[in-house]
């Protein structure tokens, strides 16, 4: 994987617990983005180091997947079996499929293949199983409807 490659993972990756802190604490974009900058991009934290990331690329999943929540939210309960509901999904998973459905929406530099294989990887970080197949084949199905 090429640098470039790598800094937007590691965006993905923290524009995910962006949004996940933002669904747990309701901190403001501002200061979420802030904080990230500040202290999580590119830090080491507990001995884990977070790897350098495409800053602007972060800020842009970010801002963007939190201004078109209604939008992306929509697309996602389109897709959820019947019965479920974005209240019952994992606020992990939300925060992936939220991030993964604004880059299909909004991204159209990024191959559709591209941000599904990405997103499942950042599911496998966070789960076992099952879930990296979930967020599979429901972004996989947003990007099939939005980049006809």
């Amino acid at each position: 994987m090429n640098k470039r490659a790598q800094s937007r993972s590691a965006a993905r990756l923290a524009a995910v617990q962006a949004l996940y802190q933002h669904e747990m604490e309701g901190t403001p974009v501002a200061q979420l983005i802030h904080e990230f900058h500040q202290h999580r991009i590119g830090a080491t934290i507990e001995d884990a180091e977070y790897a350098d990331a495409d800053v602007a690329f972060f800020d842009d999943i970010v801002k963007g997947a939190l201004a078109r929540a209604r939008e992306i939210d929509a697309a996602i309960t389109a897709r959820l079996a019947s019965g479920w509901t974005m209240e019952r999904l994992d606020r992990t998973m939300k925060a992936i499929l939220r991030a993964g459905a604004y880059e299909l929406l909004a991204r159209s530099d990024v191959p559709v293949g591209a941000v599904v294989s990405e997103y499942v990887e950042v599911a496998k970080a966070f789960f076992d199983g099952r879930e990296a197949g979930f967020a599979n084949g429901l972004l996989d199905a947003i990007g099939k409807d939005v980049r006809k």
